[in-house]
This record gives structure tokens, sequence and C-alpha cells, in this order.
């Protein structure tokens, strides 16, 4: 039985028993289905990713690369600030702060640091030169009071492997200091964004942290 007012005068309306009772019962039916699509990997968990590094690492050629063929665009053109971006694993939707790696603007990273739920850190592994500047940068970035004492998984990819003078993913960890990272998962992947070589790999690995550590 439900009760309208219409006119400041109540009025009865009553449903068959079996009409009443599937309408008292809708929006506990809605949220089982909703809990049961979670688990059925039919509705895709949403988290937020920051994209860090330095410019001209391959940060929004990598995510872009991610993306469904048909979204993806053809031509990448240096962030300004920051952008947000979107893509799928098999079982996440992932929204990525992609962040422009300019010198003027890493002040910016800091301000969305709370929001991240996981990092992916481009390197640019035939830099050599600014191998430095993006060691600088990361143990800024984890010494930050919004990251220090958080398990947040962090994702590496030492891009552009196919450049005859990259630097192997075991260089770059090695100049990063990665093993010096003792509180927080991370894992390191060799990556050609142009080609997409590294990428699935970093996501499977990054999905299954995400999953398994509570932020």
């Amino acid at each position: 039985m439900l009760i309208f007012s219409v006119f400041k005068k109540p009025v009865l309306i009553f449903f068959p028993p079996d009409l009443q009772l599937i309408c008292e019962s809708l929006p506990h039916i809605m949220g089982l289905l909703d809990r049961l699509s979670g688990l059925l990997g039919l509705k895709k968990k949403e988290v937020h990713v920051l994209c860090l590094g330095l410019d001209n690492s391959g940060k929004t050629t990598i995510i872009n690369k991610l993306k469904p063929t048909n979204a993806q665009s053809q031509d990448i053109v240096p962030t300004i600030g920051f952008s947000i971006q979107k893509f799928k694993s098999s079982s996440l939707s992932f929204t990525v702060f992609d962040m422009s790696g300019q010198g003027r603007y890493r002040n910016l990273w800091e301000h969305y640091y709370k929001e991240g739920q996981a990092i992916i850190f481009v390197i640019d592994s035939s830099d050599k030169l600014r191998m430095v500047v993006a060691k600088e940068e990361l143990r800024t970035l984890l010494n930050h009071p919004d990251i220090k004492h958080r398990r947040i998984p962090i994702l590496f990819f030492a891009n552009k492997m196919d450049l005859r003078d990259a630097l192997t993913s075991v260089k770059v960890s090695q100049l990063l200091c990665l093993e010096d990272i003792k509180d927080k998962p991370w894992h390191i992947c060799a990556s050609d964004a142009i080609k997409g070589e590294g990428l699935q790999e970093g996501v499977d690995w990054l999905q299954d942290q995400i999953q398994a550590v509570k932020t």
C-alpha cells in the first residue's frame, strides 16, 4: 500500500500483494544485483591513478595506447598542467590523472596525491642525462606526507626501450635506487609506448596490486 497526497488530501493506492512485495523489495534486489555484478566482473571498480614522470618520457602516449583502438588519439601533444584520461582493464576502470612533467608544472603533482590509489611513473630510459632529475622527483614523491605512509602501488615504465641507446629496466632500477623502496609494492616494466610493448604486463600487475592493497 502506498499513500500519496493530492490536493492536500491523502489518497490510498492498493497494489496486489505480489506487486506490492516487488515494489518494497526492489531497492534490496537492485543492491544485490549491483554487488553480484561486481563479483562477476560485470561492473568494473573505478580507481584513480596518477601518471607521473618527466616531460617527454611518454606518459600520454602510454595512456593513449591503453585505450581501445577506436578511442586512441592520432596526435599526441605535450600535456599542459594535467589531463584526465580513462581506460579499462579486465576488472577495473581507470581514471588517470596524466600530469605534465615540465619543470614549471611538477609542483601540481602533490595536489592530487590524496586522490591517487596507485601511481604510474614513466622514465625515458634513453635520457641518461636527466635520470638524476627523475630520481630526485621520485624521492620527493616518496617523502611527501600524502604518500610516505601509504602502501600505494607504484608501476614504473622504463619507456622507449626501442631506442638504440636505451638503458635496460634493470639499469634504470639501479639508477633510481628502486630497491630502497621497502614499504610499497612496486614493479618495473620495459616498454615501447608506440608499439604498446610491455604495457599490458604492467597494467596486469597494477590491477592485481590495487585489488589486493587497501590504500
